[in-house]
């Protein structure tokens, strides 16, 4: 995208979809890939194809050497250097695109987070931190797979509380070595990593990252964990006892390590949700073909109503995250290309840019993984009894997707961050919540306006709908700040209530922007499929909206304010009745004839 593409779009900031509207126009959706991008996904669905597929069952075993030989290949077709600059041989390319990676690896399951761990969390450190002898020395061999890296952040007492690390790094007396001490675990690729992201706290209580590598004296491994999914993928404790690290092997600032550790998860999120909407696809196309294949009572299950429905709603969910993750990643994109425009270095632009949309990561977060367990759940079930065997793919993929909740930040906590990121960035006057709030309060008292919309434009009731859940948003979160004020950071339920809401807000109004594209493109006709999907998740989403929005406001109000509210919601989640029957079997049908999600 060029730079005057990019400034023509009307950028919002992070979280300000709650607040403004989005036009089509600005949306950026799986049919805008450009030919480099496609050639890339098609390289990269080959290489899986190809080489991955053939030698799955070697790689759950963990067969000696066979992952570091395969990475090392999709290092040689330029895979593990997207993200890399050019001049240390990497290929430069885009936040879209090297989200195109994540998607489109996702079947080759363990495999795809041995990729990921390298490429992300193991790689970007250096790219965005690491100094120019740091990048020359280490970048180009990375971009190859000659080196592989891991990151080193969790311990045994620090999970979720990653500040609270208790891995020490004092210099030596002499003033040229760290000397580090300390645990980590549940390390992914730490079993062949050459290059270990390591946080630490020098002098104790500054909290900052080193580079440590394979073979230094002290540093050890654990065995490989036992876990119930992920199996082919690499799982270690490190263990750190007097660990000489040069000095000059300081990441980024001394104290800072948490700009690293933080932006990089950032981008870890967002990766997670475009790696399980991968997943999602590759699952529902397992169901799609079984369900042709399997015969009961002399016919496919595939003629089914009760199988049709749970096709339906897995390819409607991955629909609407399908169309949230790829409008939240140009936006990182053009941020980024903005802020180089206006002089910003490349690194620094993404970090900017990753941070600016930190709550569209957290909610794609949460969003994406529970997609992922609904389809490997009605996967399973569709199997059947084969469902449960190991004979088929069906129960790894279950067990596979289970990490996804707790990768990266529990869910529960990126629903918490979501939320308190939003008020602090209201509070800082950085969105203006006040305002729309205030109005939804005046619209409250006001009597309702039951005349007929005129608007006939496609989609019209359900850009209606979004207007009106955001509403309900504002009215239940503004409630909520102004009853419990600074008691509200410890009601982690009614924060839940709002992430929740949320979450489906940005993906209605998603789903919505891209359909409206498309039939500005195509025609109502060629988009009777995805119009029906966006019906229907705006349905059943405004529902959900309505029941965590009387969860919320049941907790905090009573009385005629109470009633007033809950009015108010029913009226901001009100949508027009239609056969959701119908649309679900007409989905259906697409999806069992393409044999796999075809949108």
């Amino acid at each position: 995208m060029s730079e005057t593409t990019s400034a023509i779009k009307n950028l919002l900031k992070g979280g300000e979809f709650l607040v403004k509207e989005s036009n089509y126009l600005d949306t950026y959706t799986p049919e805008d890939l450009s030919e480099e991008q496609q050639m890339i996904v098609d390289t990269v669905v080959s290489f899986v194809d190809s080489e991955i597929i053939p030698v799955y069952d070697k790689i759950e075993k963990q067969e000696p050497g066979l992952t570091e030989a395969l990475l090392e290949k999709a290092g040689e077709l330029g895979l593990l250097g997207l993200a890399i600059p050019e001049e240390y041989g990497g290929m430069g390319k885009d936040f879209n695109t090297n989200s195109l990676l994540v998607e489109n690896m996702a079947k080759a399951r363990s495999f795809s987070l041995s990729v990921g761990a390298h490429i992300g969390i193991g790689t970007l450190p250096i790219v965005y931190f690491g100094n120019e002898q740091q990048k020359s020395h280490y970048l180009p061999k990375l971009a190859s797979g000659e080196l592989k890296a891991c990151y080193c952040l969790t311990e045994p007492s620090s999970g979720s509380d990653a500040l609270g690390a208790k891995t020490t790094a004092i210099l030596n007396a002499e003033g040229t070595h760290y000397i580090v001490n300390g645990q980590k675990m549940w390390i992914t690729n730490s079993g062949f990593a050459d290059v270990f992201i390591v946080f630490c706290q020098i002098d104790g209580d500054k909290f900052s990252c080193l580079i440590l590598e394979k073979g230094m004296e002290g540093l050890t491994l654990g065995a490989e964990e036992k876990k119930m999914g992920i199996k082919g993928s690499s799982t270690r404790q490190v263990f750190l006892e007097n660990v000489k690290v040069p000095k000059e092997n300081l990441l980024g600032e001394i104290g800072k390590g948490h700009l690293i550790a933080f932006n990089i998860l950032n981008i870890g999120r967002y990766k997670l949700a475009a790696g399980v909407l991968g997943g999602s696809k590759s699952v529902i196309e397992q169901s799609a073909k079984y369900a042709v294949e399997r015969q009961q009572f002399k016919v496919p299950i595939a003629s089914f109503g009760a199988i049709q429905y749970k096709i339906a709603e897995m390819a409607t969910r991955i629909y609407a995250l399908q169309s949230a993750c790829y409008r939240a990643c140009d936006m990182i994109d053009n941020k980024e290309k903005e802020l180089v425009a206006q002089g910003k270095a490349y690194q620094e632009a993404v970090m900017q840019a990753a941070e600016e949309y930190a709550i569209e990561c957290s909610l794609l977060k949460f969003i994406g993984s529970e997609v992922l367990d609904y389809c490997v759940d009605e996967n399973v079930q569709i199997h059947g009894g084969m469902g449960y065997s190991e004979e088929l793919a069906a129960a790894a993929a279950y067990r596979d997707a289970r990490i996804n909740r707790i990768f990266e930040g529990t869910n529960e906590i990126n629903r918490l961050l979501s939320v308190d990121m939003l008020l602090k960035r209201a509070m800082g006057g950085k969105i203006d919540m006040m305002s729309p709030a205030m109005a939804v309060q005046k619209e409250l008292m006001s009597v309702p306006d039951f005349s007929s919309d005129e608007d006939t434009t496609p989609l019209a009731a359900e850009v209606k709908a979004v207007k009106n859940a955001k509403k309900a948003i504002l009215m239940a979160a503004g409630a909520a700040v102004q009853k419990l004020m600074t008691k509200l950071k410890n009601e982690q339920e009614i924060l839940m209530n709002v992430a929740d809401m949320l979450a489906e807000v940005y993906t209605m109004e998603s789903a919505v922007l891209r359909t409206q594209k498309l039939i500005a493109v195509n025609g109502d006709a060629a988009c009777a499929a995805q119009i029906d999907m966006t019906k229907i998740f705006i349905s059943d989403a405004l529902e959900r909206v309505n029941l965590h929005g009387k969860h919320c406001l049941q907790s905090f109000a009573d009385g005629d304010e109470l009633r007033i509210m809950l009015m108010g919601l029913k009226r901001f989640t009100k949508y027009e009745t239609f056969n959701t029957k119908d649309a679900r079997r007409r989905v259906a049908a697409k999806v069992l004839e393409a044999g796999k999600y075809n949108f």
